[in-house]
C-alpha cells in the first residue's frame, strides 16, 4: 500500500473535478485526493492505494493566477513530496487493507509492553471489569515500511 503528500506554496491548490480535462481525469482514475486540512489547501495527500496498480501519481492542482493574485508570479517554486508504503493502513472510507492483519483478541487496557530482544513485543492488555490479563505476543515482521522525501522545482 502507498499514500503520498504533497506540499505546494501558498496560493496553490487541489484542482476542483469540474475543472479537470478529460485526460486529466484519466490519470487520475479513481484516486481520491484531499487536502490535508481546511486551512492548508496547498497541502494534498492521496493515499492509501495499491502500489502496484499505482507506481505513478498524478496530483491534480492549480496554479494561483497573477492576474488575479498580486502575491502570485512566474517563478520557479519548490514543491515537497514525500511517500509511504506499508502495511498497517486503512482506506479513506476506514475499511481494512489486506496488510492489517493484527487484530487484538482481547478487549482492555494496555498495561505493558514489552519490546523482545529478537524482536516483536509482549503486550499486556487488562481488562478494566475484572482485572483480568492477556498477554498478546505480536511477532518481529518484515520491514515493509519506509518514507521516502523529495524537493522538486516546478
Amino acid at each position: 500500500m502507498w499514500g503520498a503528500v504533497l506540499i505546494l506554496p501558498d496560493g496553490f491548490e487541489l484542482a476542483p473535478t469540474d475543472r479537470l480535462s478529460p485526460e486529466m481525469k484519466e490519470k487520475i482514475g479513481n484516486l481520491s485526493f484531499q487536502s490535508y486540512r481546511p486551512s492548508k489547501k496547498n497541502i494534498v495527500v492521496v493515499g492509501p492505494v495499491p502500489g502496484q496498480k499505482y507506481s505513478k501519481i498524478t496530483f491534480p492542482i492549480l496554479s494561483p493566477d497573477p492576474a488575479t493574485n498580486k502575491d502570485a508570479h512566474f517563478l520557479k517554486y519548490p514543491i515537497y513530496v514525500g511517500g509511504n508504503r506499508g502495511r498497517g493502513q486503512i482506506y479513506p472510507d476506514g475499511s481494512k487493507s489486506n496488510n492489517t492483519v493484527y487484530n487484538a483478541t482481547a478487549t482492555g487496557r494496555v498495561s505493558k509492553i514489552i519490546r523482545k530482544e529478537k524482536g516483536g513485543y509482549e503486550l499486556t492488555i487488562t481488562d478494566p471489569l475484572d482485572s483480568r490479563q492477556v498477554i498478546y505476543i505480536i511477532p518481529p515482521g518484515p520491514r515493509t515500511s519506509c518514507f521516502r522525501r523529495g524537493r522538486y522545482q516546478i
